[in-house]
């Protein structure tokens, strides 16, 4: 697969290794891990585009702002996400900068700090379901819902949590500057966390929501805008499977997108994990007809040979 264009997902929590041990150090260190991968790719020939998660970052962010409040101003989602592009996108630009030189290379990385626009109709304004930040008892939940305005709810037997809306993500802003980066040899970094959710009013200037987009979501979106040879999610597991978790758990090699919407369907895909996954990859190969896999980052490369991962295909 030489010279082509591969767009890649990869989770927030891929970069914290060990819950217990939350340092920006430690998370450098998974960037490096996911860098030696991606580079492996860029070696062959291969550009590469990279869409990075922040669950975990934007709620350190607010738990930070939560214990400062009183001496601090808070900080808007919009905000969060750009803190934490700006962040994350850092770590993984120096990991894989520093892959090139170790390896002789003359390429370089770049982030782009990028803005998503969302429709202001888009439902999950009405209904926010997204939780994001820490947990907390339904007493303290309350009060922030009664002092701060926020939504909460309970989030499955773990405690409750602040829930916000999730907008599907219409287009990426940036979308030219991220083709000509990337047209130029450079990987790129871009639309972190699912992106800067952005509306734009009637005289077309932009603002920010208080909100967050599915990362994968918006990763399949640029994927497609960028006529990407292939889409590649990046999660825990090597391959998806079915009856996850059970005596008859199964791992699957390649599937169709019909037989993707049909393990859909029969519930075979947990809602806030491999589901909107395989939604983002469906998307993709029904839009293109490109190659859509489901792999860890170890296997990114032998997954591009066809010897690991999960394959979609149209």
């Amino acid at each position: 697969m030489q010279g082509k264009l591969i767009v890649i997902a990869i989770g927030g929590n891929s970069l914290i290794e060990d819950p217990k041990k939350v340092t920006v150090d430690a998370q450098y260190r998974a960037a490096e891990k996911t860098a030696h991968h991606i580079a492996d790719i860029i070696e062959k020939g291969n550009r590469v585009v990279i869409v990075h998660g922040n669950g975990p970052q934007v709620g350190y962010i607010l738990f930070r702002s939560e214990y400062a409040r009183k001496v601090l101003h808070s900080v808007p989602l919009d905000s969060c996400v750009a803190d934490t592009q700006g962040a994350i996108g850092y770590q993984l630009q120096k990991a894989l900068d520093n892959e090139f030189i170790a390896r002789g290379m003359s390429n370089r990385a770049v982030t782009v700090v990028t803005q998503v626009e969302v429709d202001p109709a888009d439902p999950s304004f009405g209904n926010p379901t997204k939780p994001i930040g820490s947990f907390m008892t339904e007493e303290d939940a309350l009060e922030h819902q009664k002092n701060f305005g926020w939504a909460v709810k309970e989030d499955a037997g773990r405690g409750w949590r602040r829930v916000v809306p999730s907008p599907k993500p219409q287009s990426i802003i940036e979308l030219d500057t991220i083709k000509f980066l990337s047209e130029s040899g450079v990987a790129v970094i871009a639309a972190g966390g699912g992106g800067i959710p952005v509306i734009r009013d009637e005289e077309g200037a932009f603002w920010g929501k208080e909100a967050v987009i599915d990362k994968d979501l918006a990763a399949a979106i640029l994927a497609k805008s960028l006529k990407a040879d292939a889409f590649i999610i990046s999660t825990a597991v090597e391959k998806v499977c079915l009856d996850y978790n059970k005596p008859t758990q199964r791992a699957i090699d390649e599937m169709t997108t019909e037989e993707a919407r049909k393990y859909s369907e029969e519930g075979q895909f947990a809602p806030g994990s491999m589901l909107p996954k395989i939604q983002a990859i469906v998307d993709y190969v029904e839009s293109t007809g490109n190659l859509g896999m489901i792999t860890d980052p170890e296997h990114i490369p032998s997954a591009l040979k066809g010897e690991a991962g999960t394959r979609i295909v149209r």
